[in-house]
This record gives C-alpha cells, sequence and structure tokens, in this order.
C-alpha cells in the first residue's frame, strides 16, 4: 500500500503522467523522459502540497468561523506559520476512480459536511494527455438543498532542467497583484504590478526573488487564455495556461521549503479566487443546489 494510494499511469506519444488516487494528486508529469513538474516519489507524501488540489478553497483561509446559507464553519488551523487553514480539505482523502484508458482519467469525490465546511459538494477531475500537452478540467456539483460557496485551485511546480531556478526566466502575464499581511491573508488591495519588484508582466530572472504572491488582472489572449512561461538558464522552457475560470495565479518560488526542495522549481496556482474568499466573498463561486461549474488549465515543455 504506497501512501498515495493507486497509481494511475497515463500516456501519450513522448509524454508520462502519473495521478494518484489520494487527493486526485498529480505525481509526475515528463516529455522525452524531462520533468514539466517538480514531482514526487511513489513511496513519499507529496511536501509543500506538490501537484496537490486544493478544494472547497485554495491557498490560506483564517481559522475564525465564517457563514453562508445559514450555517457556519470553523476551519482548523494547518499552516502553523501564518496561523491559517491551508488549500481545502481534500488533499489526503481517496478519490474514486471512476475512469481511465491510454491518455485520460477521471477522478472524483464527494464530500461530506463537516465542522470545517458544512456543505455537500462533488469534485470530479480529469486529467487528458494530449498534443497539447497535458488539460486538467475540474468539475463541481452542488450536493446540498442549500446554495453553497467554493474556490478551486491547483498545485503544480513547474520543473526547471537545473539543479535551481537561479538564472530562469519567468513570466507571468498579471497586471495586479493581491497585497497580503504577514500571514499572506489579503489586506483588501488590489495594486497595480507596475512599479514593484513583483512585476513579471515581462520576461524577467528570478535571482534575487523571493515570490509568494497572488497575482490576478491576467492578460488573456482572443481565446480567453492567460499564459505563463518558464524558462531555465539551459532554454528549456515550461508553459502553463489558464482559462477564463480561474482569474487568479499563485505563484511560490519555494523559499520557505525544506533544503532539496528549496528554490528547485516554482510554484504556479490556477486559482478561482483569493485567500480568503469563503469569508470576504471575493469571487467564490456560488453554486444552487444541483448546479455545476467547471474549468480548465493546460502544462506542456516546449521544445527550445
Amino acid at each position: 500500500m504506497l501512501p498515495s494510494g493507486e497509481q494511475i499511469a497515463i500516456a501519450h506519444g513522448d509524454q508520462r503522467a502519473v495521478i494518484t488516487q489520494v487527493g486526485a494528486t498529480l505525481r509526475t508529469f515528463v516529455k522525452g523522459g524531462v520533468p514539466v513538474i517538480e514531482g514526487f516519489a511513489a513511496d513519499e507524501l507529496p511536501d509543500g502540497a506538490h501537484g496537490q488540489i486544493m478544494y472547497p478553497w485554495p491557498n490560506r483561509l483564517a481559522p475564525e468561523a465564517w457563514s453562508f446559507s445559514g450555517r457556519t464553519a470553523v476551519p482548523s488551523v494547518d499552516d502553523h506559520a501564518t496561523a491559517t487553514a491551508i488549500h481545502g480539505l481534500v488533499r489526503w482523502r481517496p478519490f474514486e476512480i471512476e475512469m481511465v484508458n491510454q491518455n485520460r482519467c477521471v477522478l472524483s469525490l464527494l464530500l461530506h459536511p463537516s465542522p470545517e465546511y458544512p456543505f455537500a459538494s462533488e469534485i470530479a477531475v480529469a486529467y487528458h494527455l494530449g498534443s497539447l500537452g497535458l488539460t486538467v478540467t475540474a468539475t463541481v456539483t452542488n450536493r446540498d438543498d442549500v446554495p453553497i460557496p467554493v474556490g478551486v485551485g491547483f498545485h503544480p511546480y513547474l520543473a526547471v532542467t537545473t539543479t535551481t531556478i537561479d538564472g530562469a526566466e519567468l513570466e507571468v502575464p498579471a497586471r495586479a497583484f493581491v497585497a497580503a499581511n504577514e500571514r499572506l491573508l489579503p489586506t483588501g488591495e488590489i495594486l497595480p504590478v507596475a512599479g514593484h519588484a513583483v512585476d513579471f508582466s515581462v520576461a524577467k530572472s528570478v535571482n534575487g526573488h523571493e515570490l509568494n504572491v497572488t497575482y490576478t488582472e491576467l492578460v488573456r489572449d482572443d481565446t480567453g487564455l492567460s499564459t505563463v512561461q518558464l524558462r531555465d538558464r539551459h532554454g528549456a522552457m515550461v508553459e502553463l495556461q489558464v482559462d477564463r475560470t480561474f482569474p487568479y495565479l499563485q505563484v511560490y518560488t519555494g523559499d520557505q521549503l525544506p533544503p532539496g526542495r528549496r528554490r528547485t522549481s516554482i510554484g504556479v496556482e490556477p486559482m478561482t479566487c483569493p485567500p480568503e474568499a469563503l469569508r470576504s466573498g471575493k469571487d467564490v463561486i456560488v453554486l444552487e443546489p444541483g448546479q455545476h461549474w467547471a474549468g480548465s488549465w493546460r502544462l506542456r515543455r516546449l521544445e527550445p
């Protein structure tokens, strides 16, 4: 019995990915034998939330009580450094494996009400390998009899072919970022990136930059996609794209991770809402009973 449960392998051409039963986590993704994400071994737990799904809230939530539809939730602190509840409730839960074929799999989880989130909902996640890389689609359904608030996020770490991210260039097409306090919770301000050190709207070196930033007001192409690119000093490039359902990106250079993981990759986290959204209501998804929501993002390695 592996710590993350059953391992689901999918493939397309020279692309390979492994998704775990526990958390429906993206454990590995390689193209031509070269990692697209920084993953973890089959006998390990995903440290630093590597490849995990963040649901029913992404990022951080203060542990004080909040209410919706006449029900009260009290989140539990699990990030003690910031005294917050981090990345939701499904990361360590076994999902049902709904479907597996050569290049696609679907996993789902019925999340029952709890003191931390007193609503019934279902999340299904499809991983699909194809000519455009790995496409990940999440579908959320309200299984309760009252309106429910939800947020969705994912936590991939973009890989480099070097031992650290030093010398790499990052491009994050965002016009603004969410100002945060020392606990990394929003202050209520949305600030323009222009004139700030966190401005990566044009590709620039990550040397000397420690990022743990929520970006927003994403610049998109005519199809609605916003594209983040990471190019290492050898010229290898990884690209992450989000559709319009993900208006936020958390970018994390891993400076607080343990030795061996510190600044070895960059977390680029698609999010439907900012931190604290279930309490603030900011861009939270509200689903009526039986209503569905779906959103997609994509990962691929580009040839140098």
